[in-house]
């Protein structure tokens, strides 16, 4: 079991609109570097819309970030595509035994646990931007 993809794939459709600020970034274009369907860029593209950070006009080819790139978090693209709802990234299993002594207190014990990973790992993800991202790519010798 992983996160939705999606969230990679948001946070990838936003660099690649960065780095490729001279050229237009259409679905197809984008959807050539994810390697994917354009139908599933656009997808996303409307999540990233609805939340505000990207901006597409209608008949136009195209797209481009709504904000600065230091003021995009790796948060905000995590909420924008609805990789998982609040205090729901880990889940336990249902109908564990409750005559088991184990199974009678394991949700009981392990929830406050997911719920403080999960905490931990959205304060990290609300510190590092899209800003700190296009700065790594674009160290990379591979930029198209």
């Amino acid at each position: 079991m992983s996160i939705s993809s999606r969230f990679s794939v948001g946070i990838h459709i936003l660099a690649l609109i960065e780095i490729n600020e001279s050229g237009i970034s259409t679905s197809e274009f984008l959807a050539r570097s994810v390697n994917t369907n354009p139908a599933v860029i656009r997808k996303i593209m409307g999540m990233l819309k609805n939340t505000g950070l990207v901006k597409v006009r209608p008949g136009v080819a195209g797209a481009e970030l709504a904000k600065e790139l230091s003021d995009i978090t790796l948060f905000d693209v995590y909420k924008a595509v609805s990789v998982v709802q609040e205090k729901e990234l880990f889940t336990v299993h249902d109908n564990p035994n409750p005559e088991c002594p184990v199974g009678g207190n394991i949700q009981k014990t392990i929830e406050p646990l997911f719920s403080a990973a999960q905490l931990a790992m959205e304060k990290v993800l609300k510190s590092l931007t899209l800003e700190d991202v296009v700065k790594d790519i674009t160290t990379k010798k591979n930029i198209c």
